[in-house]
């Protein structure tokens, strides 16, 4: 009988510990990797976000830039770290949809291999050159890389980054091989192309759009022009309409995270878009913010999904790969 008591006691005391951890989360500091140098736009985002999801949720969130194979090798990191919500990530078109496409040895599975928790901002990419770039309009500078494209060079933030593959998305259509340089993130990649050591870059708004003085930039991939670069002609406008676009910043956990946390995790992160100084610093950059229904986790796994199937054919079409 001692031992039946011990027991239904035991059973008990286990029944209330796991409410009460989910509770209490978070009671310590929270790391989000950002897989990319710091000062490129998936690092921008992700400490705008950050900031507003720290005081929501009572602890610190700290961003840790940790860069390296596009983005791959903190993704996988944080595919295999404890699942108690305490190590998240911010990843992106590149780490969780074309790396299916680009890495034939991929560690992880962007589908299956991680909780997602919000889809915090969408970004339209462009293409901009440094100033003296021998072009005015994009159909000139296709013109030029199409007669030579030895002669010109492009920057990213390494391969299977999302200005990488925008890249050869665009050199695919034009047909025109050009030379790339592969950086740690799109941050070191701008700073070489405002010194002239890059000819170009395809990039998300958050890189671009605070730069628009400093640069030529010739197209923006979407159907309608930004209200933050109202100046720069739409892919349809420049001649070439099947160049669209559009990079996306999302927070994922690791597979297995409980899901009240990702359910804390998720609120914190809705809090933060429906902040008007939040949301103003995001759209001035060019950003696009999710409705409600496409702030949920559930419609972030189907983004993630729906974008491996749009982006892997492109990728092997170029016959692309990283390794």
């Amino acid at each position: 009988m001692r031992r039946i008591i011990c027991g239904l006691a035991a059973l008990a005391a286990a029944a209330f510990a796991g409410p009460a951890h989910a509770d209490v989360y978070p009671s310590r500091q929270i790391t989000l990797i950002v897989p990319f140098a710091a000062g490129g736009p998936t690092d921008i985002i992700a400490r705008i976000v950050a900031d507003h999801m720290s005081r929501t949720l009572g602890q610190t969130i700290v961003v840790e830039n940790a860069a390296g194979a596009g983005g791959t090798t903190a993704s996988t990191r944080v595919a295999r770290a404890t699942p108690d919500g305490y190590t998240i990530m911010m990843g992106n078109l590149g780490t969780h949809s074309a790396s299916v496409g680009l890495y034939p040895r991929l560690a992880y599975d962007p589908r299956t291999d991680f909780e997602p928790v919000i889809n915090t901002a969408g970004t339209p990419m462009l293409i901009a050159a440094h100033k003296d770039f021998p072009a005015n309009t994009l159909q000139e500078m296709i013109a030029l890389i199409r007669a030579n494209p030895a002669r010109y060079n492009y920057g990213h933030g390494g391969v299977g980054s999302t200005s990488h593959l925008t890249c050869i998305f665009f050199h695919h259509l034009v047909g025109a091989p050009v030379q790339h340089v592969p950086f740690r993130g799109s941050g070191p990649a701008m700073a070489a192309l405002l010194g002239k050591q890059l000819d170009y870059v395809c990039d998300q708004t958050v890189g671009i759009v605070p730069q628009l003085a400093n640069l030529k930039t010739f197209v923006v991939a979407t159907p309608a022009r930004l209200p933050t670069a109202p100046d720069v002609p739409t892919s349809t406008e420049g001649g070439l309409p099947a160049f669209q676009a559009v990079g996306w910043n999302a927070i994922f956990a690791p597979k297995g995270t409980p899901r009240p946390i990702v359910d804390r995790l998720n609120a914190a992160g809705r809090a933060a878009l429906a902040d008007e100084a939040v949301r103003k610093r995001l759209l001035e950059l060019g950003c696009e913010i999710p409705d409600a229904a496409g702030q949920t986790p559930e419609a972030l796994r189907a983004h993630v999904a729906a974008e491996v199937d749009k982006w892997t054919p492109v990728i092997k079409a170029a016959g692309v790969t990283a390794n």
